[in-house]
Protein backbone atom coordinates (compact mmCIF):
# COMPACT_ATOMS: atom_id res chain seq x y z
CA UNK A 1 0.00 0.00 0.00
CA UNK A 2 1.50 3.93 -0.74
CA UNK A 3 1.68 4.98 2.43
CA UNK A 4 -0.76 8.25 2.95
CA UNK A 5 -2.41 7.63 -0.25
CA UNK A 6 -6.00 6.57 2.07
CA UNK A 7 -7.38 8.08 5.23
CA UNK A 8 -10.09 7.75 7.67
CA UNK A 9 -13.17 10.71 7.18
CA UNK A 10 -15.62 8.86 9.29
CA UNK A 11 -15.31 7.17 13.11
CA UNK A 12 -18.09 6.68 15.57
CA UNK A 13 -18.77 4.23 17.95
CA UNK A 14 -22.24 2.48 19.00
CA UNK A 15 -24.69 5.50 20.78
CA UNK A 16 -24.71 3.61 24.48
CA UNK A 17 -22.09 1.63 25.24
CA UNK A 18 -22.07 -0.91 28.27
CA UNK A 19 -25.03 -2.87 28.42
CA UNK A 20 -27.72 -2.37 25.79
CA UNK A 21 -30.51 -5.44 26.24
CA UNK A 22 -32.77 -4.09 23.73
CA UNK A 23 -30.75 -3.68 20.57
CA UNK A 24 -29.64 -6.62 18.38
CA UNK A 25 -26.06 -7.40 17.04
CA UNK A 26 -26.86 -6.40 13.29
CA UNK A 27 -28.62 -3.30 14.95
CA UNK A 28 -25.60 -2.15 16.66
CA UNK A 29 -23.63 -2.39 13.59
CA UNK A 30 -26.24 -0.05 11.61
CA UNK A 31 -26.17 2.18 15.47
CA UNK A 32 -22.61 2.73 14.43
CA UNK A 33 -22.59 3.16 10.50
CA UNK A 34 -25.05 5.80 10.96
CA UNK A 35 -23.12 7.52 13.47
CA UNK A 36 -20.41 7.24 11.25
CA UNK A 37 -21.87 8.86 8.44
CA UNK A 38 -22.69 12.01 10.51
CA UNK A 39 -19.57 12.39 11.92
CA UNK A 40 -18.16 12.39 8.29
CA UNK A 41 -21.43 14.16 6.94
CA UNK A 42 -22.24 11.08 4.37
CA UNK A 43 -25.69 8.73 3.83
CA UNK A 44 -25.60 5.17 2.43
CA UNK A 45 -25.79 6.08 -0.68
CA UNK A 46 -22.51 7.60 -1.08
CA UNK A 47 -20.92 3.99 0.37
CA UNK A 48 -20.17 1.81 -2.93
CA UNK A 49 -18.04 0.06 -0.43
CA UNK A 50 -18.71 -2.77 2.82
CA UNK A 51 -16.49 -4.74 4.97
CA UNK A 52 -17.62 -6.25 8.41
CA UNK A 53 -16.74 -9.36 10.88
CA UNK A 54 -19.18 -10.96 12.84
CA UNK A 55 -22.74 -10.13 10.93
CA UNK A 56 -22.78 -10.83 7.21
CA UNK A 57 -21.48 -8.04 5.35
CA UNK A 58 -25.15 -9.05 2.82
CA UNK A 59 -27.38 -8.33 6.29
CA UNK A 60 -25.21 -4.77 6.83
CA UNK A 61 -25.29 -3.83 3.35
CA UNK A 62 -28.99 -4.30 2.74
CA UNK A 63 -30.21 -3.11 6.43
CA UNK A 64 -28.31 0.27 5.20
CA UNK A 65 -29.80 0.05 1.86
CA UNK A 66 -26.32 0.03 0.00
CA UNK A 67 -25.32 -1.28 -3.06
CA UNK A 68 -21.60 -1.85 -2.84
CA UNK A 69 -18.92 -2.49 -5.64
CA UNK A 70 -16.52 -3.77 -3.12
CA UNK A 71 -17.32 -6.12 0.07
CA UNK A 72 -14.96 -7.82 2.26
CA UNK A 73 -16.51 -10.46 4.92
CA UNK A 74 -13.12 -11.32 6.54
CA UNK A 75 -13.14 -12.58 9.44
CA UNK A 76 -10.32 -13.59 11.65
CA UNK A 77 -11.71 -12.79 14.90
CA UNK A 78 -11.11 -9.63 16.94
CA UNK A 79 -8.74 -8.03 14.68
CA UNK A 80 -10.89 -8.71 11.85
CA UNK A 81 -11.21 -4.91 11.68
CA UNK A 82 -8.03 -4.26 10.98
CA UNK A 83 -7.43 -6.18 8.16
CA UNK A 84 -10.67 -4.82 6.57
CA UNK A 85 -8.80 -1.01 6.89
CA UNK A 86 -5.79 -2.76 5.20
CA UNK A 87 -7.86 -4.41 2.40
CA UNK A 88 -9.99 -1.50 1.86
CA UNK A 89 -7.05 0.85 1.25
CA UNK A 90 -5.61 -1.74 -1.36
CA UNK A 91 -9.04 -1.33 -3.09
CA UNK A 92 -9.43 2.36 -2.79
CA UNK A 93 -5.86 2.57 -4.79
CA UNK A 94 -6.98 0.02 -6.84
CA UNK A 95 -9.84 1.56 -8.10
CA UNK A 96 -12.34 -1.04 -6.73
CA UNK A 97 -14.63 1.70 -4.86
CA UNK A 98 -14.33 4.76 -3.49
CA UNK A 99 -15.78 5.59 -0.06
CA UNK A 100 -15.82 2.38 2.31
CA UNK A 101 -17.53 1.61 5.70
CA UNK A 102 -16.47 -0.61 8.03
CA UNK A 103 -18.76 -1.99 10.66
CA UNK A 104 -18.85 -3.68 14.26
CA UNK A 105 -21.09 -4.59 16.53
CA UNK A 106 -21.57 -7.06 19.39
CA UNK A 107 -24.27 -8.11 21.40
CA UNK A 108 -21.42 -9.79 24.01
CA UNK A 109 -22.99 -8.95 27.52
CA UNK A 110 -26.89 -8.95 26.85
CA UNK A 111 -26.38 -11.90 23.26
CA UNK A 112 -29.41 -10.68 21.39
CA UNK A 113 -29.18 -11.83 17.96
CA UNK A 114 -25.20 -13.18 18.75
CA UNK A 115 -23.53 -16.45 17.79
CA UNK A 116 -22.25 -18.59 20.54
CA UNK A 117 -18.29 -19.02 20.64
CA UNK A 118 -18.12 -22.36 18.52
CA UNK A 119 -15.23 -25.20 19.07
CA UNK A 120 -17.68 -27.93 17.80
CA UNK A 121 -16.44 -31.87 17.66
CA UNK A 122 -15.09 -31.41 13.29
CA UNK A 123 -13.02 -28.59 14.00
CA UNK A 124 -9.44 -28.25 14.90
CA UNK A 125 -9.94 -27.40 18.72
CA UNK A 126 -12.76 -29.77 18.94
CA UNK A 127 -10.78 -32.57 18.26
CA UNK A 128 -7.93 -31.99 19.73
CA UNK A 129 -8.39 -29.55 22.42
CA UNK A 130 -11.86 -29.78 24.08
CA UNK A 131 -11.36 -32.81 25.21
CA UNK A 132 -8.87 -31.64 27.74
CA UNK A 133 -11.28 -29.64 29.54
CA UNK A 134 -10.67 -26.34 28.13
CA UNK A 135 -13.59 -23.85 28.85
CA UNK A 136 -13.09 -20.99 25.98
CA UNK A 137 -10.84 -18.05 26.08
CA UNK A 138 -9.88 -17.88 30.01
CA UNK A 139 -8.31 -21.36 29.82
CA UNK A 140 -6.70 -21.67 26.50
CA UNK A 141 -4.50 -18.28 27.19
CA UNK A 142 -3.26 -19.42 30.19
CA UNK A 143 -1.04 -22.09 27.94
CA UNK A 144 1.33 -18.97 26.68
CA UNK A 145 0.84 -16.97 30.20
CA UNK A 146 2.52 -19.66 32.05
CA UNK A 147 4.91 -20.80 29.71
CA UNK A 148 6.41 -16.96 29.52
CA UNK A 149 5.88 -16.81 33.44
CA UNK A 150 8.53 -19.78 33.54
CA UNK A 151 10.58 -18.29 30.77
CA UNK A 152 11.21 -14.73 32.19
CA UNK A 153 10.21 -15.14 35.54
CA UNK A 154 7.04 -12.58 35.09
CA UNK A 155 5.35 -12.40 38.61
CA UNK A 156 1.53 -11.98 39.30
CA UNK A 157 2.45 -8.38 40.73
CA UNK A 158 3.61 -7.41 37.57
CA UNK A 159 0.92 -9.01 35.38
CA UNK A 160 -1.72 -7.25 37.64
CA UNK A 161 0.12 -3.85 37.02
CA UNK A 162 -0.94 -4.23 33.68
CA UNK A 163 -5.11 -3.47 34.62
CA UNK A 164 -3.43 -0.64 37.44
CA UNK A 165 -2.27 1.10 35.07
CA UNK A 166 -5.34 0.64 32.06
CA UNK A 167 -7.66 1.52 35.01
CA UNK A 168 -5.72 4.69 35.61
CA UNK A 169 -6.44 5.81 31.41
CA UNK A 170 -9.91 4.33 32.26
CA UNK A 171 -10.26 7.00 34.79
CA UNK A 172 -10.59 9.93 32.67
CA UNK A 173 -12.41 8.60 30.03
CA UNK A 174 -16.15 9.21 30.73
CA UNK A 175 -17.22 6.33 28.68
CA UNK A 176 -15.31 3.39 30.15
CA UNK A 177 -17.28 0.60 31.98
CA UNK A 178 -15.18 0.89 34.86
CA UNK A 179 -13.31 4.01 36.04
CA UNK A 180 -12.52 3.76 39.56
CA UNK A 181 -8.77 3.18 40.72
CA UNK A 182 -7.62 -0.22 41.61
CA UNK A 183 -4.71 -1.41 42.95
CA UNK A 184 -2.09 -4.35 42.34
CA UNK A 185 -3.56 -5.86 45.51
CA UNK A 186 -7.31 -5.41 43.98
CA UNK A 187 -6.31 -7.27 41.32
CA UNK A 188 -4.54 -10.52 42.97
CA UNK A 189 -7.62 -10.47 45.69
CA UNK A 190 -10.11 -10.06 42.77
CA UNK A 191 -11.70 -13.89 41.66
CA UNK A 192 -9.82 -16.40 40.13
CA UNK A 193 -10.80 -17.19 36.58
CA UNK A 194 -8.12 -19.64 35.38
CA UNK A 195 -4.62 -19.45 36.83
CA UNK A 196 -3.14 -17.50 36.39
CA UNK A 197 -5.81 -14.75 35.42
CA UNK A 198 -7.86 -13.40 38.06
CA UNK A 199 -11.05 -11.86 37.29
CA UNK A 200 -9.61 -8.10 36.92
CA UNK A 201 -6.86 -9.33 34.57
CA UNK A 202 -9.84 -11.02 32.20
CA UNK A 203 -11.60 -8.90 29.47
CA UNK A 204 -15.00 -7.00 29.80
CA UNK A 205 -18.33 -8.49 28.61
CA UNK A 206 -20.47 -5.74 27.11
CA UNK A 207 -22.86 -4.68 24.57
CA UNK A 208 -21.46 -2.52 21.19
CA UNK A 209 -19.53 -1.24 18.12
CA UNK A 210 -17.66 0.90 15.96
CA UNK A 211 -17.53 2.30 12.34
CA UNK A 212 -14.80 3.69 10.09
CA UNK A 213 -15.60 5.20 6.82
CA UNK A 214 -12.36 5.04 4.28
CA UNK A 215 -11.73 7.14 1.31
CA UNK A 216 -8.68 8.47 -0.74
CA UNK A 217 -6.25 10.95 1.19
CA UNK A 218 -7.35 13.49 -2.38
CA UNK A 219 -11.37 13.09 -1.10
CA UNK A 220 -10.40 13.50 2.38
CA UNK A 221 -9.70 17.15 2.29
CA UNK A 222 -13.08 17.48 1.46
CA UNK A 223 -14.50 16.55 4.61
CA UNK A 224 -15.92 17.88 7.60
CA UNK A 225 -13.30 16.41 10.02
CA UNK A 226 -9.84 15.90 10.58
CA UNK A 227 -8.08 12.90 7.75
CA UNK A 228 -6.29 10.23 9.70
CA UNK A 229 -4.21 8.43 7.03
CA UNK A 230 -2.99 5.32 7.02
CA UNK A 231 0.84 4.95 6.88
CA UNK A 232 1.47 1.11 7.06
CA UNK A 233 -0.40 -1.99 7.93
CA UNK A 234 0.34 -5.72 8.37
CA UNK A 235 -1.83 -8.99 9.27
CA UNK A 236 -0.94 -12.46 9.59
CA UNK A 237 -2.32 -16.01 10.95
CA UNK A 238 -0.71 -18.57 12.68
CA UNK A 239 -2.91 -21.63 14.04
CA UNK A 240 -6.13 -21.86 15.26
CA UNK A 241 -5.34 -24.49 18.48
CA UNK A 242 -3.05 -22.00 20.74
CA UNK A 243 -1.54 -25.73 21.42
CA UNK A 244 0.15 -25.51 18.21
CA UNK A 245 1.96 -22.18 18.52
CA UNK A 246 5.51 -22.31 17.12
CA UNK A 247 6.60 -20.62 20.50
CA UNK A 248 4.44 -19.53 23.56
CA UNK A 249 6.68 -16.92 24.26
CA UNK A 250 6.11 -15.04 21.23
CA UNK A 251 3.22 -14.98 18.53
CA UNK A 252 4.72 -15.41 14.58
CA UNK A 253 1.65 -13.53 13.85
CA UNK A 254 2.15 -10.28 16.12
CA UNK A 255 5.71 -10.28 14.69
CA UNK A 256 5.02 -10.93 11.04
CA UNK A 257 1.99 -8.52 11.19
CA UNK A 258 4.26 -5.49 12.84
CA UNK A 259 6.76 -6.29 11.06
CA UNK A 260 5.08 -5.52 7.99
CA UNK A 261 3.41 -2.35 8.81
CA UNK A 262 6.96 -0.90 10.03
CA UNK A 263 8.70 -1.65 6.76
CA UNK A 264 5.42 0.13 4.66
CA UNK A 265 5.48 3.05 6.41
CA UNK A 266 8.84 3.40 6.69
CA UNK A 267 8.77 4.90 10.45
CA UNK A 268 11.01 3.78 13.53
CA UNK A 269 9.67 2.61 16.82
CA UNK A 270 11.00 6.51 18.16
CA UNK A 271 8.76 8.05 16.18
CA UNK A 272 5.68 6.51 17.69
CA UNK A 273 3.21 8.53 20.41
CA UNK A 274 0.36 6.06 21.04
CA UNK A 275 -0.25 2.85 21.03
CA UNK A 276 -3.25 0.14 21.13
CA UNK A 277 -2.50 -3.41 21.98
CA UNK A 278 -5.41 -5.65 21.97
CA UNK A 279 -5.65 -6.30 25.74
CA UNK A 280 -8.35 -9.29 25.77
CA UNK A 281 -6.12 -10.60 28.86
CA UNK A 282 -3.40 -9.19 30.85
CA UNK A 283 -0.42 -10.77 29.24
CA UNK A 284 -1.24 -9.72 25.81
CA UNK A 285 0.02 -6.18 26.17
CA UNK A 286 2.83 -7.74 26.73
CA UNK A 287 3.51 -10.29 23.87
CA UNK A 288 2.52 -6.88 21.92
CA UNK A 289 5.10 -4.82 23.48
CA UNK A 290 7.80 -7.19 22.36
CA UNK A 291 7.01 -8.95 19.47
CA UNK A 292 6.43 -4.86 17.46
CA UNK A 293 9.59 -4.52 19.03
CA UNK A 294 9.16 -2.06 21.92
CA UNK A 295 10.80 -4.31 24.43
CA UNK A 296 12.90 -6.94 24.47
CA UNK A 297 12.09 -10.64 25.53
CA UNK A 298 11.38 -10.57 28.65
CA UNK A 299 11.12 -7.04 29.36
CA UNK A 300 8.03 -5.44 28.81
CA UNK A 301 6.57 -6.65 32.05
CA UNK A 302 9.19 -4.17 33.90
CA UNK A 303 8.37 -1.61 30.77
CA UNK A 304 4.84 -1.47 31.84
CA UNK A 305 5.96 -1.29 35.81
CA UNK A 306 8.10 1.50 35.83
CA UNK A 307 5.40 3.11 34.38
CA UNK A 308 6.49 4.15 30.97
CA UNK A 309 3.16 3.05 29.09
CA UNK A 310 1.47 4.80 32.20
CA UNK A 311 -0.47 8.86 31.66
CA UNK A 312 2.94 10.76 31.85
CA UNK A 313 4.64 8.11 30.61
CA UNK A 314 6.60 7.87 27.01
CA UNK A 315 4.77 5.43 25.43
CA UNK A 316 0.60 5.86 26.23
CA UNK A 317 -0.57 2.35 25.70
CA UNK A 318 -3.99 1.44 25.57
CA UNK A 319 -5.12 5.26 26.25
CA UNK A 320 -8.83 4.45 26.65
CA UNK A 321 -8.81 2.10 29.29
CA UNK A 322 -8.68 -0.71 27.00
CA UNK A 323 -10.51 -4.04 26.82
CA UNK A 324 -9.84 -4.45 30.37
CA UNK A 325 -11.82 -1.07 31.76
CA UNK A 326 -13.44 0.35 28.91
CA UNK A 327 -15.04 -2.03 26.46
CA UNK A 328 -14.82 -5.80 25.19
CA UNK A 329 -17.98 -6.92 23.64
CA UNK A 330 -16.01 -9.98 22.23
CA UNK A 331 -13.75 -8.39 18.59
CA UNK A 332 -12.11 -5.43 20.25
CA UNK A 333 -9.99 -4.32 17.10
CA UNK A 334 -12.42 -1.78 16.32
CA UNK A 335 -12.27 -0.28 19.82
CA UNK A 336 -8.60 0.26 19.50
CA UNK A 337 -8.70 1.75 16.23
CA UNK A 338 -11.16 4.36 17.12
CA UNK A 339 -9.25 5.49 19.99
CA UNK A 340 -6.14 5.67 17.85
CA UNK A 341 -8.36 8.42 15.74
CA UNK A 342 -9.17 9.98 18.38
CA UNK A 343 -5.93 10.53 19.89
CA UNK A 344 -4.71 11.43 15.99
CA UNK A 345 -7.34 14.02 15.58
CA UNK A 346 -7.27 15.67 18.99
CA UNK A 347 -10.28 14.31 20.69
CA UNK A 348 -9.96 12.36 22.89
CA UNK A 349 -10.99 12.20 26.63
CA UNK A 350 -7.05 11.10 27.49
CA UNK A 351 -5.89 13.20 25.01
CA UNK A 352 -1.74 12.56 24.48
CA UNK A 353 -0.02 15.90 23.73
CA UNK A 354 1.51 16.14 20.26
CA UNK A 355 0.48 12.66 18.59
CA UNK A 356 1.46 12.57 15.24
CA UNK A 357 1.46 8.45 15.05
CA UNK A 358 -0.43 5.78 16.37
CA UNK A 359 -0.43 2.09 16.36
CA UNK A 360 -3.53 -0.08 16.78
CA UNK A 361 -2.36 -3.63 16.84
CA UNK A 362 -4.86 -6.46 17.27
CA UNK A 363 -5.19 -9.79 17.79
CA UNK A 364 -7.94 -12.69 16.64
CA UNK A 365 -9.17 -16.01 18.38
CA UNK A 366 -5.75 -16.80 21.00
CA UNK A 367 -3.15 -15.69 18.98
CA UNK A 368 -4.36 -17.55 15.76
CA UNK A 369 -3.71 -13.99 13.77
CA UNK A 370 -2.95 -10.98 13.66
CA UNK A 371 -3.48 -7.00 12.31
CA UNK A 372 -1.93 -3.96 12.85
CA UNK A 373 -2.51 -0.30 11.15
CA UNK A 374 -0.02 2.89 11.67
CA UNK A 375 -1.98 5.93 11.13
CA UNK A 376 -0.60 9.59 10.93
CA UNK A 377 -2.41 12.87 11.21
CA UNK A 378 0.11 14.38 8.85
CA UNK A 379 -0.67 14.81 5.14
CA UNK A 380 2.31 12.41 3.29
Amino acid sequence: MKPNSVAIVGAAETTELGKIPNTSQLELHCDAALNAFADAGLKASDIDGVATAGEAATAVAYHLGITPTWVDGTSVGGCSFMLHVRHAAAAINEGLCNTVLITHGESGRSQVGRGAFRRGGGSHGGQFEVPYGVMGPPTLFTLPALRYMKTYGLREEELAMVAVVQREWAARNPRASYRDPITIADVLESRMIAYPFRKLMCCLVTDGGGALILTSAERARDFPTKPVYIVGTGESVETPMISQMEDFNTSKAFRVSGQKAFAEAGITHADVDHLMIYDAFAHLPLYGLEDLGFCDRGQAASFIWERNTAPGGKLPLNTNGGGLSYMHSGMYGMYALQESVRQLRGTAPAQVDGAQISIAHGVGGMFASSGTVILTNQEG
